[in-house]
């Protein structure tokens, strides 16, 4: 970890990354120093190995405000997470074992993929949801914007949704051999609608405000004792549950699916011995050095000592369940994930798909996917090397698992 105070910045810098890695990127150095810039930031602003520029806020950043909120420090996906169950069965059965539809994780995830919407697909009937139903039910509700209200019945369509993008469901194999499945996703359009809302609100108020923020930063923020501010907070809060349930429901039907296939060539008992679901994109009330601020955690996850955590590498590759160390210097905070080195487009024309296919085949991973079109978005070469990742943040965290990937589900 290094720091530094960027020039005219109210507050200082803590970055782990590599210096030249870090100074090699001017877009995630100039968001970064707009973040120490800002008149309500506290302490210091935190940059997480996995780094790289986001809308407004370095995706990997931790942000500390007083008395502010802000959006696009949530970022669109508010709630995204990973969600992780562990088991004691050998994964090698999903691998030896033959079925009519290949081997038995080919047939697992042909089933998947008919039981769970990917990409743009959603629920043809609606779901059971209770973050929902709790919405439904809140005193909050009547003070909020018709536009949200409209969204609401169509997250019943969402619930239990995969999405796109870098989103995944991965069965795993640890150093042990034994079996382990991963989710990632988060609030789908819900929160998407939920963000881009508030931001655009944020941005016309502090128009209207004379905000000292320039607009240019995309950092429109809301003060946490307004109306605005709190109907936000509200509206982040149901859409951070509604991801957790996303999570859960969908990890409830790989579960399901899994153990059925299963038991057909598995005599002995399945146990599940580890369960984490946990968000890395939100905004949460938290004391740090004896202070009540708003931590901003855009592409980060919580680490507190003892907490853990989930930080998955590229598609294909490796990830990690870690231990939290509880360094107060990072706001308790490690990466949630390898990060990207590279944009979507790039990666794209960079990698042919062949070659992705290729890769992914030579390293012995299933892939299910609908489109190939675009799975060179998220080739592993797009991506930071997660073992580097990790080696940049051992002050942070303690890494108690290593997986690799049998196979994958993408959008």
């Amino acid at each position: 970890m290094f720091e530094y105070r960027p020039e005219g910045a109210k507050i200082s810098v803590k970055v782990w990354l590599d210096k030249k890695e870090y100074f090699a990127d001017p877009e995630l150095v100039r968001q970064t120093e707009n973040l120490a810039k800002l008149p309500f930031a506290y302490k210091h602003i935190v940059i997480c190995p996995d780094a790289h520029p986001g809308f407004g806020m370095p995706i990997g950043g931790v942000l500390a405000t007083e008395k502010q909120i802000i959006p696009n420090a949530v970022g669109v996906d508010i709630g995204c997470g990973m969600g992780f169950v562990h088991t004691n069965v050998p994964a090698r059965v999903l691998t030896e074992v033959t079925t009519p539809s290949g081997t038995l994780a080919q047939s697992i995830v042909g089933q998947i993929m008919r039981s769970i919407p990917v990409g743009f697909e959603h629920h043809r009937k609606k779901q059971p949801s209770s973050s929902i139903d709790e919405l439904l039910a809140a005193d909050w509700l009547s003070r909020s914007p018709d536009t949200l209200l409209s969204e609401i019945d169509r997250a019943y369509y969402q619930i239990g949704t995969l999405g796109g993008g870098n989103h995944f469901i991965e069965l795993q194999e640890d150093e042990a051999g034994n079996l382990a499945i991963m989710v990632h996703s988060g609030s789908r359009n819900f929160g998407y609608k939920i963000c881009n809302y508030y931001n655009n609100l944020a941005k016309k108020l502090n128009a209207k405000w004379r905000s000292p923020v320039p607009k240019e930063w995309q950092l429109a923020h809301l003060p946490i004792d307004s109306e605005e501010g709190q109907t936000y907070i509200n509206w982040m809060t149901t859409a951070l549950k509604f991801a957790a349930e996303n999570r859960q429901q969908m990890m409830a039907k790989v579960q399901e699916i899994v153990f059925e296939a299963l038991a057909k060539y598995y005599a002995d008992t399945i146990v599940v011995d580890m369960v984490v679901n946990a968000h890395h994109n939100y905004a949460d009330f938290e004391n740090h050095f004896g202070k009540d601020v708003w931590i901003h955690r855009k592409g980060a996850i919580r680490a507190r000592r003892g907490e853990l955590g989930i930080v998955p590498g590229a598609m294909g590759s490796y990830s990690y369940i870690v231990e939290g160390l509880g360094n107060p210097d990072s706001f308790t905070t490690c990466s949630h994930g390898a990060g990207r080195k590279m944009g979507r487009r790039e990666a794209k024309d960079k990698f042919r798909i062949e070659q992705v296919l290729n890769d992914l085949k030579s390293r012995g991973v299933v892939l299910g996917k609908n489109k190939k079109s675009d799975v060179a978005e998220e080739s592993p070469w797009a991506y930071k090397d997660i073992d580097t990742v990790i080696n940049n943040e051992l002050d942070l965290i303690k890494p108690i698992m290593k997986l690799k990937t049998i196979a994958v589900v993408k959008g």
